[in-house]
């Protein structure tokens, strides 16, 4: 099999709830996605997508996906998609870094395995380790009350787990976790989530206002340094995201005990390839992980429950239903939530069928 084409579309997903909002005043209201198609000789197709949070958040942005596959695309055209490590090597050779930009040419061509082979994701990414995936539900920065009304909203439709944005004033961030905790049930999970949003500083002062309290902190400063230095003032369970970017940032993490649970992000770390290699990592020395991405639609969505499905239960702390955040349908036999869950499709590869009437015509055609 060899690759003969690749099809870019940009897609624009908004959200249900108008805005999202995050650490240090950032905020998105309307999401820049881009899903990619690889075409082969043989007629099967893999799809995947890539969707940035903004430009301030990780360095990352949608232009750069796909100014990313401009740049890699000649290098693909003639290769075998089945043989996804030499893939991953042909893009790192052609493009050093932008991992987010590789992670849709990685995600496809699983996608490609997938149907080659007549099996579903989560099988070749390690077998069929849970039927369902709990979700968490993400709550955008806002006044301390209203987050507990959303928190309300969103437990009556399923949740158990929540991950509060906070990352602005302390005083107020202090605020935020005291009052969406007190609306919560006790088995209930509450993840205090900075996003790099404090300084040092501002982190100590948090964690010492909430010690005693069942809450996670995770990511509270910019650096690993200053995570770990805060993660050191508290007894409080400790959650790296944004600095375990690669399978060496995850093996430091692990032997220096600088977390108990990671945030694994599938674009943000080049793709599934590499994800699967870190979830492995974290099973093996009991990390438990929230499997997600940096957001998405349907596509997106699918390729985490895939991962998620075929991760045990025990490790895998939440994952996320993105599709449910926005307006747009953007493939069909993507994963709905079910009562604060959901699972992978047994349909070959990713099991999903891109709405091309919603993708529109392509943006970039390279062959």
């Amino acid at each position: 099999m060899k690759i003969t084409a690749l099809n870019v579309y940009q897609v624009d997903l908004p959200l249900k709830e108008g805005r999202y909002s995050w650490s240090n005043g950032n905020y998105v209201e309307v999401f820049d996605s881009t899903v990619l198609e690889i075409i082969t000789d043989e007629g099967l197709k893999g799809y995947a997508e890539c969707c940035p949070l903004g430009s301030a958040y990780l360095p990352s942005f949608a232009l750069g996906v796909r100014a990313g596959l401009a740049e890699l695309s000649p290098h693909l055209i003639g290769q075998d998609p089945l043989n996804i490590g030499q893939i991953n090597r042909t893009m790192d050779a052609a493009l050093r870094g932008h991992p987010y930009a590789k992670a849709p040419v990685d995600i496809a061509c699983w996608d490609l395995l997938g149907k080659a082979t007549g099996q579903p994701l989560y099988t070749l990414l390690g077998g069929d380790a849970q039927q369902d995936v709990v979700l968490y539900r993400a709550i955008s920065q806002e006044a301390p009350e209203i987050m507990a009304q959303k928190i309300e909203g969103y437990a009556a439709e399923g949740y158990t787990k929540f991950q509060l944005k906070v990352g602005g004033d302390a005083n107020d961030d202090i605020d935020r976790i005291h009052a969406t905790r007190a609306v919560l049930k006790k088995t209930d999970l509450l993840v205090a989530d900075a996003n790099t949003g404090w300084t040092r500083h501002e982190a100590a002062r948090v964690v010492g206002a909430i010690a005693g309290m069942d809450v996670y902190v995770e990511q509270p400063c910019l650096t690993y340094e200053e995570c770990v230095s805060i993660r050191r003032r508290t007894a409080l369970p400790f959650v790296m995201d944004e600095v375990i970017d690669t399978p060496n940032t995850l093996v430091r993490g692990i032997a220096e005990d600088a977390m108990d649970v990671i945030n694994l992000k599938i674009s943000k770390v080049g793709g599934l390839s590499k994800a699967r290699l870190m979830r492995d990592l974290c099973v093996a020395h009991g990390i438990p992980m929230t499997i997600e991405d940096t957001w998405g639609g349907d596509i997106t969505t699918a390729a985490i429950a895939h991962l998620a499905r075929s991760t045990p239960s025990e490790f895998t702390f939440s994952a996320t239903d993105f599709n449910s955040y926005g307006t747009v349908d953007i493939a069909e036999g993507a994963p709905k939530r079910v009562n604060g869950r959901m699972t992978a499709a047994d349909r070959p590869g990713l099991g999903v069928t891109p709405i091309f009437d919603a993708l529109g015509a392509p943006v970039a055609q390279y062959s």
